[in-house]
Order: structure tokens, then sequence, then C-alpha cells
């Protein structure tokens, strides 16, 4: 059975070779670590170093028989970047392009964001470098359980929480969760993992808190100002790019607060409304189960990737995977604004031609911290045995966006005149890190070096 898509990213075609440096995962971080560490003279050099650096990494080889009988091996990596704040929190991706530094890359930013949404999690991130189209349910079923069973005591309901992420999904969590039971019996280990199917300690709206998180947190930039020509999401022209399952509930909930869907796409393509209309998100959706792709709507026009990126727009939503938007392609963004839907989809080189340009990027680290958020909530329901209505969830959900994205903003309002004469980076989402790595650094002292 194929693997559903991942309920973060949809996959888009590979950005040119080009700017393959630029992409680098390791590079990335270090770009932007350094751009708020500028801001942080303060900190002392060696917590600093504790602070960008993973904790534990660790690399299982994941042998499996496969249906045919033969044996085939495949590599996996866990890594717990941070702890200060509380046990590991980060997804599990199945991808071919998995690495030990993508992994590491994501850890740091996992710990980033539990920290910026204040929630009581470090950063983990975990992956096996597998193609999932082509592989069956139970050969995914035996790679699933071998691989939780050589990870064995580094994953814990207090140690390390894992979650969906690409191409892993519910499913995916049963399994986890299943194996790591039958390994310590007599416990409560429904928090060991989140994402789980609702029958199975599941929360309610954790598969659209990701893009619902993305909502509010956009709604309150724009409450607070963040573009004066738009005081609210209704009326605004809405781009989004990746329309897997964060795509497409943004799209939704955009449009039931009166936005304009204007172009969405996949991995084969885009498609624009015609007239400057609105695309409708339940007839994309539909669409796209019966022919697997958005391309084709009736009644809409189709566009390239790229071509779609440009499009003129009030709000442009990266949903698909990292590197999209970056130094071949920021100088084409005709947005107003740019919410990372996805993890690393613009690159600091673009970040820069886009701040020049005065376009804001609201950060992954904030944009799309509603689903670590829920997981949290579900963590929390597991431990207590309690379940929380939809109703209650978005409404936590909302309450700690919107404190978020109030703190991103006044430390961004709050960096001086001169920053750029300084040689100091002054944008969202170094604002959002400075915010971060601030707290961070207070709380390990607070909690002193062990030992």
């Amino acid at each position: 059975m194929e693997a559903t898509p991942s309920p973060y990213e949809e996959a888009v075609p590979e950005t040119p070779a080009a700017v393959g440096d630029e992409l680098d995962p390791e590079r990335i971080i270090r770009a932007q670590f350094a751009r708020a560490r500028a801001h942080l003279q303060h900190i002392e050099p060696g917590l600093v170093d504790f602070l960008r650096l993973p904790r534990r990494s660790i690399t299982v080889n994941v042998p499996i028989e496969m249906d045919d009988g033969s044996v085939r091996n495949f590599v996996g990596h866990r890594v717990l970047h941070n702890r200060v704040l509380g046990p590991g929190k980060g997804g599990i991706r199945y991808h071919p392009a998995v690495s030990l530094a993508e992994v590491s890359a994501l850890a740091a930013l996992m710990t980033w964001k539990c920290a910026l949404v204040r929630v009581p999690f470090g950063g983990a991130k975990g992956g096996v470098t597998c193609d999932t189209k082509e592989l069956s349910e139970g050969e995914l079923r035996r790679l699933t359980r071998r691989y939780i069973a050589e990870l064995g005591d580094n994953i814990g309901p207090n140690t390390d929480i894992p979650a969906p992420d690409l191409y892993t999904d519910a499913q995916t969590m049963a399994w986890i969760f299943d194996t790591y039971d039958n390994m310590h019996p007599g416990r409560n280990n429904l928090p060991v993992v989140t994402g789980k199917p609702l029958d199975l300690g599941g929360s309610e709206g954790r598969d659209e808190a990701t893009a619902r998180g993305a909502v509010y947190c956009t709604e309150r930039f724009l409450a607070l100002a963040g573009l004066p020509h738009l005081p609210d999401i209704h009326g605004a022209r809405v781009i989004i790019q990746g329309f897997g399952e964060v795509g497409r509930v943004a799209a939704r909930l955009f449009r039931d607060k009166g936005a304009r869907i204007l172009a969405v796409s996949d991995s084969r393509g885009g498609i624009m409304a015609s007239n400057d209309d609105s695309l409708d998100p339940q007839q994309v959706s539909a669409h796209k189960a019966r022919e697997g792709t958005v391309v084709g709507l009736p009644g809409s026009r189709s566009i390239t990737n790229e071509d779609l990126l440009g499009l003129e727009c009030d709000i442009l939503f990266p949903a698909a995977i990292g590197g999209q938007i970056h130094s071949r392609n920021a100088e084409r963004i005709r947005a107003s604004l740019v919410v990372e839907g996805a993890n690393r989809p613009v690159t600091p080189e673009a970040d820069d031609l886009l701040h020049g340009a005065g376009i804001p990027v609201i950060p992954d680290i904030l944009a799309n911290a509603g689903g670590v958020t829920v997981s949290y909530f579900e963590w929390v329901q597991n431990n207590e045995h309690h379940n929380w209505s939809l109703e209650e969830i978005n409404g936590r959900l909302r309450e700690q966006m919107v404190a978020a994205t109030d703190r991103v903003v006044a430390r961004w309002r709050g960096f001086p005149a001169d920053c750029a004469d300084a040689g100091l980076s002054a944008d969202l989402r170094t604002a959002a890190l400075v915010e971060t790595l601030e707290r961070l650094a207070r709380v390990t002292l607070q909690r002193g070096i062990w030992p």
C-alpha cells in the first residue's frame, strides 16, 4: 500500500541544482542561528554552543524481511537536540532524502519552535531513508516496528516523543505505540507518541492543527498592523504552494474567513482561478482525490509552480518541502506577506531579498507551531486520561498562537532602527529566534549546568 503524503508537506518539483548548496539544512540552521546570536552578545559563548548543538544523535540499521522473502537493510536516525524545557518532541519522516544532517537541522527547529510557543518540550526529530511508494503496508509496518525496537529506551513518554511527519501518518504512530507498549508492559504508554488515531488516544483537532495555528498567527499579525493596507484576512488574496494536508486545510480556513484563494499547486503543477475569482477549496480537494492532482480542475487555468510563486497576492503560503523560495527566485515574489506553512521553505539568502523588498516572512518556528502545540495537548490528555472537546482545543491553540505572535512582533518592533547599519538582521525570523534563544539561555542558567 502506498503511504499517504505527509500531513505537513506536499512535495513539489526539485529546486534548480544551481542553488543546491544554499539548501544545505545544516548551513541554513547555522546561518539563522548566527543572525540571532549577533543580537545576544550578553550570553556566554559556551552556553550559545550548548543551545546550538544536538544533545544526542543516533543512527541505526533496520533490517526487515520484504514480502518476497528477501532481506533489505534501511538506515534510520533519531536526534535529540535539547531537553532544557522538557522531553524531546519531533516527527518521524520516511523519505529517500532523509539524512542525519537533515534530521539534526529539523530537531533544532523543533527546540526553537517549542520554546517560542511555550510548550514544555525540547526538540527532536527522526527518520528512515526509504521510499514509501515502493513499500507495501506490511513492509512499512515491519520497518516501523524494527526501527522503534532499535531505538529502544531512547524514546519514551518522558524522554523523547515522536509524531507524524513526511510520509508518516496516524497509522504509523499506532504501530509505534503498539511496539513500544509491547516492549514496556504494565505502564500508561499512550503518551509515547502523538498524532495517533482518535480511537487510540489521539486528540481532536490534531489533523488540522498546523494549518489552523498558521491562520491564527496570520490573523493576529494583521490585527497588530503588520501590513498597514490589510487589517484582517477578509478580502485578502491568498496563494497556496503545496496542496497537501496543511495547504488544503489552510485554503479552507482562509476562505472561511473571507479570503480569496487565487491559486494552489501540488507536485504536478498549479492552477489559477479564472478572472481573478476564488478557487473553492472543497472543489479542489474533491478533484485531487479523484485525479491525484489539482491540475485540470474544471474552470481553472494551469500554471507552473515557479510562475505561481511570482503571482501578485497579499499572502503567499508555502506549504511544500523546504527551500522553495531561494536566491534565484525570491526577487520574483510579489506577495505582501509570506507565511511559512512548511519547514524551511525560505532560505537565508531569500530572507535578505524579501526583507529588502519590504515583504515580511512569518517564520516556520512560529507559523507552523500549531502542530506541536496540539501534540502537547494530546500528550497532556493521555497522561491525565482526559478527552478535551474540539472547541476547547481550538480555543487553547488560538491563545498560545496569539501570545507567541505578540511576543515575536514586540521583539521585531523593538529592534533598533540602525540594525542594518550595524550589520544585524532585523526580520521576523531573527526576532523569533532571539526571543527563543534568550528564553532557553535563561532557563538553562536557572536550572544550572549539571553537575
